[in-house]
């Protein structure tokens, strides 16, 4: 490979200008070549809809990948969690990094723990996967809450809390984490309180499917583990058929005994978005060690919560 610049293709935000620029470092680090960011607008960046409108999957990625196929940028960084669960046959995930954490976190007025907000507290967040977990934890704890839905960056989201328009906002631990705004956080949600999105808290490193060199190359700051886990929460999530604005919350995670990895544990729940009616299954078994064994992982438990009427909780489901 020549020496030139390699171009990096990045959302403008914050967010995915910090997340790109961690990854552009690394890739001068195993290359020794330059890497520039190259800015590109997507349609979620410019749309003030809400997700689900608009259709959720893929309005941050269509974009990146638009400019990928064109060669306009060599490759991309896209926040895992907003991939469609199909992957274009031209387009390949030459990485999938260390996953940062991939809770749920509150930013409150007052310091305050989530269960410490008071009766009729008003929470935004735009996901119906928060709005349903939280619905149905207040439901079941005698918490009196409302869940707004809003949308906008991170400063837009805090901002309605400290404008008093709020009484808090959920956001994910990693974003926070890479924009170096953690100390923002009054309260971590545990993930047996709210299951993240699936992939939450990892990126995807892509690139065209024809760049041996370049794939050959990205695969050093590939982490097996986390692409396993990420895979059968996605799988889960395409074998619901739904998109990344479904009330779907996935979470694999490896269970270690001492020094060794023993298992991996996969959690699926989907529920309404009012909390009432919630499916939550877990399954585990060993810890898939090709893309096949992780996509059944999900597979079958989707099987399985299908089975006890999931499909009937999604509302419209994404075909």
């Amino acid at each position: 490979m020549s020496e030139k610049a390699l171009r990096l293709g990045t959302r403008r935000s914050t967010l995915a200008m910090a997340q790109s620029g961690q990854v552009a470092e690394t890739v001068r680090e195993v290359t020794g070549r330059p890497v520039e960011l190259v800015e590109i607008t997507t349609y979620g960046d410019v749309s003030r809809e809400a997700l689900a409108r608009i259709g959720g999957t893929g309005v941050f990625v269509t974009a990146l990948r638009d400019a990928l196929l064109k060669g306009e940028v060599d490759f991309a960084v896209h926040s895992l969690k907003d991939l469609p669960t199909a992957q274009p046959e031209e387009l390949v995930l030459a990485a999938v990094p260390v996953r940062e954490d991939p809770r749920d976190v509150i930013v409150a007025r007052d310091a305050l723990k989530f269960t410490d907000l008071p009766r009729g507290a008003r929470i935004g967040t735009g996901a119906p996967r928060r709005m349903a977990q939280l619905n149905a934890y207040a439901r079941a704890h005698g918490l009196d809450i409302e869940t707004v839905p809003i949308r906008g960056n991170v400063d837009t989201r805090i901002g309605y809390v400290r404008d008093g328009e709020l009484d808090a906002v959920v956001l994910a631990a990693a974003g926070l984490n890479r924009i170096g705004r953690v100390d923002e956080v009054t309260d971590f949600l545990s993930v047996d309180t709210i299951l993240p999105a699936p992939g939450q808290g990892a990126l995807a490193i892509e690139c065209a499917a024809d760049n041996a060199d370049l794939i050959a190359v990205l695969g050093a700051l590939d982490d097996p583990y986390t692409r396993a886990a990420v895979t059968a929460e996605r799988s889960l999530l395409a074998a619901l058929e739904a998109g990344c604005s479904a009330p779907v919350g996935a979470l694999a995670d490896l269970l270690v005994d001492g020094q060794f990895v023993k298992e991996m544990r996969l959690r699926g729940v989907v529920g309404t978005t009012d909390g009432t009616r919630m499916v939550q299954l877990s399954t585990t078994g060993p810890v898939p060690q090709t893309h096949d064994q992780a996509w059944a992982l999900g597979r079958d438990l989707a099987t399985e919560m299908l089975a006890q009427g999931a499909a009937g909780l999604m509302g419209e489901r994404a075909h």
